[in-house]
């Protein structure tokens, strides 16, 4: 029973690890184990989504370029016919072309830059967004290859037992209460080894999607080394001033303000010349054409509706500001109380009682169900130690998100 139980343990870790192996290998030859930060770098490049926004962000950009250009040139050509004339008495051509007052571009090309310095610093809010997403995935991938390592040890201690146990009931120094209790912890370890693994392959997968289906190596089983936060406040100053939030609230509202002087030179008259020729029967005329349209009813209320954007871009940015600054104190706060957390645990003297139990069952001086009792609250904490480990790496990521 011993062996069935192990066997079914192995093939879940075995079927788990051969399912991610085989994904990846349908896309190329892994070349090295890749970090964190080049796993993230091969994302930025390769992730389906983050090339769209761009080709999105080009297309808005490109589409506020051809806003500031000149409108396009007309010709009209008339024909005239008389009943004293044979065929065409005469005719008339205007070429044309209209503009506005010279302030105008100028104003709405300052304009069209901080939009367009806006978008920027949008994309690059989703850019950080998806990275931020794909380093939390790494993170997890750590924190199960962890608990499958606890997991393994759980089940490789529990096979011992039984093994040890079926000896003693041979001779009858068990009872098969004690066998059918390893037994059904064993199955219960066999149950979380399965799960885990399932998480471990779904986790690789999104992060291979996530990379355009171009297969990532990373297998590492620990945390990169992180900084401590010091300086609270200084941690709070780096959220805001790289805030890519912030940096779009802010030249949108610059970008909104220019929008109301560029209503406010709507009132200048657009221009238009042009040349013009007239044929008789006899004899053509040459002339110029200079003409402009007086916008009396087309830019009626534009003015006050510019203002109201304008303020309320500026309320958009004062509100980014200050989501900004609760996200980061908040943030500083979870941390603070996880590493304390944390630091209330000590693993190697929770893995020692684990040995030491183990001894203590090998030698008569406590039964297995004792065992089990003690040693499953030292396995729950051990994995909640491992989960508090990994909590507190993603809100390092999500405060620092401005240096992906």
């Amino acid at each position: 029973m011993n062996r069935i139980i192990l066997t079914i343990i192995c093939a879940a870790a075995g079927a788990a690890a051969y399912g991610q192996e085989q994904d990846q290998a349908a896309v190329t030859v892994p070349l090295h184990t890749q970090s964190i930060d080049e796993v993230l770098q091969s994302i930025s490049v390769n992730n389906p989504e983050l090339q769209s926004l761009v080709k999105d962000t080009e297309a808005a950009q490109l589409q506020l370029k051809t806003e500031n250009m000149l409108e396009d040139p007309t010709v009209e050509y008339s024909s005239f016919y008389s009943r004293n004339v044979t065929g065409q008495s005469g005719s008339e051509l205007v070429v044309s072309q209209g503009f506005d007052f010279p302030t105008v571009y100028a104003t709405r090309h300052k304009q069209n830059r901080l939009a367009s310095e806006s978008l920027e610093s949008g994309l690059n809010a989703e850019r950080r967004r998806i990275l931020l997403e794909a380093k939390t995935l790494c993170l997890d991938i750590i924190m199960y290859r962890q608990l499958g390592e606890l997991l393994g040890m759980q089940a490789e201690i529990a096979g011992d037992m039984l093994g040890l146990y079926e000896k003693r009931y041979a001779t009858g120094d068990a009872t098969a209460l004690d066998l059918n209790k390893i037994k059904m912890e064993l199955m219960n370890t066999a149950t979380s080894v399965a799960n885990n693994n399932a998480a471990l392959v779904t986790a690789g997968n999104t992060l291979s999607a996530m990379n355009g289906n171009i297969e990532l190596v990373f297998d590492a089983d620990f945390y990169p080394l992180v900084e401590d936060i010091s300086d609270p406040q200084a941690a709070v100053e780096e959220y805001l001033a790289g805030s890519a939030a912030i940096a779009a609230a802010e030249t949108s509202a610059q970008a909104a303000q220019k929008q109301v002087s560029l209503n406010k030179q709507n009132w200048i008259p657009k221009l238009e010349i042009g040349y013009r020729r007239n044929t008789a029967i006899r004899e053509a005329e040459h002339g110029f054409l200079v003409g402009g349209s007086i916008p009396l009813f087309s830019n009626h209320r534009k003015v006050k509706m510019a203002k109201a954007q304008s303020a309320s871009a500026v309320n958009q940015l004062a509100l980014a500001k200050a989501q900004a600054q609760a996200e980061a104190k908040s943030f500083i706060s979870d941390i603070r109380e996880t590493k304390a957390a944390l630091d209330a645990y000590d693993e190697p003297l929770m893995r020692e009682t684990l040995s030491l139990l183990k001894q203590a069952v090998e030698g008569g001086q406590i039964s297995v169900i004792e065992y089990f009792v003690e040693a499953a609250n030292i396995y729950t904490n051990l994995s909640n130690c491992i989960t508090l480990q990994n909590r507190y790496q993603k809100l390092l990521a999500q405060l620092y998100i401005n240096r992906l």
